[in-house]
């Protein structure tokens, strides 16, 4: 068999010069690495110079806040032009206030001071439960999503199912002999996790695909959708241990939900609290998956998937020590 031919450089996706928001985060550290292993130029804006440590090599660090659109402008792209802005940032707890600032309000900094940059290209890392909108961030992503499209600027928008670190909450729990938990029986909701890994070439590839271009783009990883019971099995099943399942009901979240509501009423500080609870109650009822406006129901089916990275063999390398979960606010348990 003859050698294969070796790569043509003529053919190769030409070096761009990304501007990229997020880059601290546990996504962001993956698409910059997926960036720099295309052979782009990735100028990361940080808030710290403390964050920059956990960069990948030859990543540019830039400082400054991306709350303010003079600081975006002078410490982030000062004067000089970029091709893209890949925006990875997201609101730390998803309570109102900080949703409205960052999920919206910095992310119009962006798209204004990059378009003041000549930037043509904005991919934009959402989230798939907008699809049905109940809580303040989903607002908020929503929001700048139709200010993003409405701009005229050539836009992607990501929007990935499930994390691996956010299901990943109760793999020490079970370690440590304790039963799973679950809402209800764990069988009403589904998802197609994805890695950071998958999730990052994904974005990337946003540069280079025409066909992600001004497009809507819900992504999931490889496989069937996992429903909580499922991933409880696999996780005893790696231990070689009996599954056992502890069930809350969900008339105990909407309890804690109401009670929470009439309280921050008496005193607003309690309103964060309330709303966080009500992030807790939505993912353990809605799947994350397409969903259907006809039907009225997720379809895993219509769910695209990408990438190679299983759950269960993330669960597996974790147990065994060659892998850590940083969950950080997506801890579920």
């Amino acid at each position: 068999m003859p050698a294969a031919s070796p790569p043509d450089p003529a053919r190769a996706p030409p070096a761009r010069r990304i501007f990229l928001l997020g880059a601290t985060g546990t996504i962001g550290r993956a698409v910059t690495r997926a960036l720099l292993a295309r052979g782009h130029e990735v100028i990361c804006f940080l808030r710290t110079q403390k964050g920059g440590a956990a960069l990948p090599e030859g990543a540019q660090m830039r400082f400054g806040d991306v709350r303010d659109p003079a600081s975006l402008a002078r410490e982030g792209f000062r004067g000089e032009s970029c091709d893209a802005v890949i925006s990875c940032i997201a609101s730390r707890t998803g309570a109102a206030q900080d949703a409205w600032a960052i999920d919206h309000g910095a992310n119009l900094n962006a798209l204004a001071a990059g378009q003041a940059a000549g930037v043509s290209h904005f991919v934009l890392l959402s989230a798939i439960c907008v699809q049905k909108p109940r809580l303040a961030f989903q607002h908020a992503k929503l929001a700048f999503e139709a200010a993003l499209i409405a701009s005229g600027m050539t836009y992607s928008i990501v929007r990935p199912t499930a994390f691996f670190k956010s299901l990943s909450g109760q793999i020490e729990r079970v370690r440590a002999g304790k039963p799973f938990l679950l809402f209800a029986d764990g069988l009403g909701t589904a998802c197609k996790p994805i890695s950071d890994a998958d999730l990052a070439a994904f974005i990337a590839d946003c540069l280079e695909d025409e066909e992600r271009r001004n497009r809507i783009l819900p992504i999931g990883g490889p496989g069937p959708a996992i429903t909580p019971r499922a991933q409880g099995e696999a996780l005893f099943a790696l231990l070689g241990r009996e599954p056992r399942f502890k069930r809350a009901p969900l008339w105990m979240m909407d309890a804690i939900v109401c009670a929470l509501e009439w309280a921050a009423r008496l005193a607003p500080a309690l309103a964060t609290k309330a709303e966080l609870a009500r992030i807790g109650r939505y993912y353990a009822t809605e799947s994350m998956l397409v969903f259907d406006p006809v039907t009225g129901r997720y379809d895993a089916d219509a769910t695209p998937s990408t990438g190679s990275d299983l759950l269960f063999d993330h669960y597996a390398r974790v147990l065994n020590g060659e892998a850590q979960v940083e969950r950080g606010a997506h801890a579920v348990f």
